[in-house]
């Protein structure tokens, strides 16, 4: 149970959490907030910020959440009228980047805490750049050649192919550097000239209009794959070597782990038909008794597994909690770390992993449980 504020010496924090007022994850974590004894969080709006008219109160504990699931934000962020659209990353990453550096600015002006730190923001979604980092650290991930912030700049399908059959890969995620939930995916597979098909839920329309769909399909020519990258290519690429997954009951299975306060504390497996384990795009939650024992059995560790997405969570250490993709490799035996995610958080009903601290919480519980923790700890030491 999460601690309440009645069993806290001294002032409980209050919180205030930025994100779109009425969304599912404000709500998760006003009833996380509620359920510790506290007072409800006071709902600033991405759209206060973007119009310069966000303000902190003294003392507050700041948190900031996805800006997604609002059509205005969405059109101010990216400039485009229709949500689905799928074009307008780079756009949207300069506003978004922006909008939290002034968050920042403004929490620190008036005293208030922030729980998300912007340059960590900044590097969680530009792929390439958190690749590097996450590389530099000894944290493995797929093989890159677009990994850092030196490396050549991808303009088109033939720089796609060209680093693809240079860096040896047949097979390679191919990703929007500033997308998210799987829009601007594909994931390529070659074999010699002209033999080339990609699975992705990118829509082209007949005037080269791109848009996200609910449904993976499959891109069978090369001419409608470079046409589809060439039309993502302006808002940058990122390029990864495509591991192949352990399975579990014949699809293939990855993990999301969410780690608060440098602790793993929840993971959810995820499965598919295709190479994109994404819940919304039709993966499914699987079993994670049978991946812990499947990961022993193979001869290796359930606690280095989760191990390695602490590690990767460490790089970002001002953020209190990130989602980290893990990877695991065929036969279950290794792990890689695919992306780090600011808002990887949302695992409705999920409960906290066993021995982890966040036994009967969920993601935002574990969160508040974590702030908790830190103003007992900082109290205790102040105290002479």
């Amino acid at each position: 149970m999460s601690p309440s504020a009645s069993n806290t010496a001294g002032p409980a924090p209050r919180f205030a959490v930025v994100g779109v007022p009425g969304n599912r994850r404000v709500a998760l974590f006003q009833d996380a907030v509620r359920a510790a004894g506290l007072p409800a969080a006071r709902v600033v709006s991405w759209l206060d910020v973007l119009r310069g008219e966000a303000a902190f109160r003294p003392g507050e504990t700041v948190r900031m959440d996805s800006p997604g699931e609002d059509a205005e934000v969405e059109r101010l962020l990216r400039a485009v009228g229709d949500p689905t659209r799928v074009e307008g990353t780079a756009l949207w990453y300069a506003r978004f980047t922006e909008a939290v550096r002034a968050v920042a600015q403004a929490a620190a002006a008036s005293g208030a805490a922030l729980l998300d730190d912007p340059g960590d923001v900044a590097v969680l979604f530009d792929k390439r750049l958190c690749h590097a980092v996450l590389d530099d650290a000894g944290v493995r991930v797929p093989a890159s050649p677009t990994s850092g912030a030196a490396a050549p700049e991808v303009r088109d399908w033939a720089d796609v192919r060209e680093r693809m059959t240079a860096h040896n890969m047949p097979r390679a995620f191919v990703k929007l550097a500033h997308g998210s939930s799987a829009s601007g995916v594909l994931a390529v597979e070659t074999a010699g000239p002209g033999r080339v098909r990609a699975t992705t839920s990118v829509e082209r329309d007949t005037a080269g209009r791109l848009f996200n769909s609910l449904r993976v399909r499959r891109c069978t020519t090369e001419r409608e794959v470079a046409a589809i990258v060439d039309a993502l290519a302006p808002d940058g690429l990122h390029i990864e070597r495509w591991l192949p997954k352990a399975t579990q009951c014949g699809r293939a299975a990855d993990l999301r782990v969410v780690v608060v306060a440098g602790r793993a504390t929840h993971a959810v497996v995820r499965t598919s038909d295709s190479p994109m384990t994404n819940l919304h795009l039709g993966g499914t939650r699987g079993d994670l008794d049978d991946v812990r024992a499947a990961v022993e059995a193979a001869g290796s560790s359930w606690t280095e597994a989760l191990a390695l997405c602490e590690r990767a969570a460490a790089c970002f250490p001002d953020t209190l909690c990130v989602g980290v993709d893990l990877l695991p490799s065929t036969g279950w035996r290794r792990f890689a770390v695919g992306e780090v995610n600011a808002f990887g958080d949302l695992l409705p009903r999920l409960t906290g992993l066993p021995g982890s601290g966040a036994e009967g919480q969920d993601t935002y519980a574990a969160q508040v449980a974590a702030v908790l923790n830190r103003a007992r700890n900082h109290r205790a030491t102040a105290t002479p």
